[in-house]
């Protein structure tokens, strides 16, 4: 099994400098992980310095909170895709799903996935710490109508990340129609094996790098 090609190798933090960006790249190179996962902000010096190689480029649409409106979702996919972004991580309307507006939620990832437009895969993180079971398996369901290539548990921004329950139950939903990602509180290669057990097929991580050398790593996310 090629751990380091499930691996988004990300630095999500506001104060990451271009020096930790620049960092993070020549990691994701050496390791050769599945892609780096930066803000949008540093999309375009991603692709630039990753240009050439089988690295990826992931960012974040609607993060952390899910908040922003459909069309400012769609836009910021758009623009992403242009700055040279082919993995996209979007945020689920969590209010809404909390407040039971399932058309909502569902017409707000699949406007992501439309403006996607089969140029980048894309994630949907459903925040799984601020959901109950039942909103999981439904935000799960609703991703999968919409077309996404993956659900994901986690920003690492809020008051939880992945666990190995969480991404069995979103396996368990989602079956073979989508991939799983598990984000959020990975911080060691024994964490990543739980998860990979639990059904996960790709990790968010930001200690990448400590996961690979078998160690630990204090991150968050």
């Amino acid at each position: 099994m090629n751990l380091a090609g499930m691996i988004d190798h990300t630095l999500l933090r506001a104060d990451a400098t271009k020096a930790e960006i620049t960092k993070l790249t020549l990691e994701a190179k050496t390791y050769q992980f599945a892609s780096v996962c930066v803000n949008p902000t540093w999309v375009s010096y991603a692709a630039e310095q990753l240009k050439g190689t089988e690295v990826k480029v992931c960012t974040v649409i609607g993060f952390p909170l899910g908040a922003s409106t459909s069309a400012v979702k769609a836009f910021e996919t758009k623009d992403a895709i242009v700055s040279g972004a082919t993995e996209i991580d979007m945020v689920i309307n969590i209010a809404a799903l909390k407040d039971g507006n399932n058309e909502l939620v569902e017409s707000d990832i699949r406007a992501v996935v439309q403006a996607a437009a089969n140029q980048a895969l894309v994630k949907v993180i459903i925040e799984t710490c601020l959901l109950t079971d039942e909103e999981k398996v439904k935000a799960c369901e609703l991703a999968v109508k919409a077309g996404a290539d993956f659900v994901k548990t986690s920003t690492g921004f809020s008051t939880g990340g992945a666990t190995a329950e969480d991404v069995a139950l979103m396996r368990k939903t989602v079956g073979n129609r989508a991939g799983v990602k598990a984000s959020g509180g990975v911080r060691s290669l024994d964490d990543m094996k739980k998860m990979i057990e639990a059904g996960a097929n790709r990790i968010g991580a930001s200690s990448g790098v400590k996961i690979m050398e078998g160690g630990q790593s204090t991150a968050n996310y």
